[in-house]
């Protein structure tokens, strides 16, 4: 079984699950996955490369899906493979785990899906570190049987993840609280969402919204609340993003901000 989740968690500083949404091509992932790695370089952050070979949660028919699933996993094992990191993707049924289990070190299980036994033991049966992202309608404690299903196979390189709960028919709130009482009930690391938080599904236009502005006031809020580590999608130009522009950083913006989150760890840090 893998140690990931174990790895990244090392050091003082809080880990980093970054990149687009999706993979829309070569290019744009490795320019996008080579300067996040110069920045969590520099920064002293553990970083792991994100993208989705696939986009299957869309409301509307038309909306772009991806590159096609074997050409996706192949840009995201080679971003991974170049910079020394671990990639992460989400799985969507559980035959899918074996096939993402041969590109990738982390399987993300889609929050929608968080109580799927059959997809969650398939992607622990892989042997990879899974991150499972906690439904918009489960209370934070709830996700310990989640975690309970991964580790029922062996597999304790697990994490989890909070996104934002439903709140009315088309947006989310994040109720920090979820932080400290993940880490008691599920013992293992807890990762804020930071950009997913702010969708607004369900638009009348079929076109999922964000609230970017917002990112760095949940950001700034999951390090002060003890969040082992950050999930971002980022993108060098949201406007023209393929698949949930609308809540994803400006890449050229995350420098400054991780930064300024740096800063806020290493104050807490001297609390501890």
């Amino acid at each position: 079984m893998s140690n990931t989740f174990k790895q990244l968690s090392r050091g003082s500083n809080f880990f980093l699950l970054a990149g687009p949404c999706v993979i829309e091509g070569e290019e744009m992932a490795y320019d996008t996955g080579r300067r996040i790695a110069d920045i969590c370089n520099r920064l002293d952050i553990p970083f792991a490369f994100k993208g989705s070979y696939r986009k299957a949660n869309r409301s509307r028919l038309d909306s772009f899906t991806g590159i096609g699933d074997l050409e996706a996993l192949r840009i995201l094992k080679g971003v991974g493979s170049e910079l020394g990191v671990p990639v992460v993707t989400d799985i969507h049924t559980a035959q899918e785990a074996d096939m993402a289990a041969d590109f990738v070190d982390i399987i993300q299980i889609p929050a929608f899906l968080c109580r799927q036994t059959d997809l969650l033991i398939a992607a622990a049966r892989t042997g990879k570190a899974v991150n499972v992202k906690k439904g918009q309608f489960l209370a934070p404690e709830s996700m310990r049987f989640a975690v309970e299903k991964v580790r029922a196979v062996g597999n304790d390189d697990v994490a989890v993840t909070e996104r934002g709960t439903t709140f009315g028919y088309g947006d989310l709130i994040v109720d920090f609280r979820g932080v400290p009482q993940m880490q008691d009930a599920c013992h293992c690391p807890v990762i804020v969402d930071c950009t997913h938080s702010l969708q607004q599904p369900n638009t009348a236009g079929g076109v999922t919204g964000g609230r970017p502005e917002l990112i760095e006031t949940i950001a700034r809020a999951a390090v002060a609340t003890g969040a082992d580590g950050l999930f971002m999608e980022t993108h060098p130009d949201p406007s023209v993003a393929k698949s949930d522009g609308a809540n994803m950083l400006r890449l050229d913006l995350l420098e400054p901000l991780l930064e300024r989150l740096v800063a806020i760890r290493q104050v807490i840090n001297e609390f501890k």
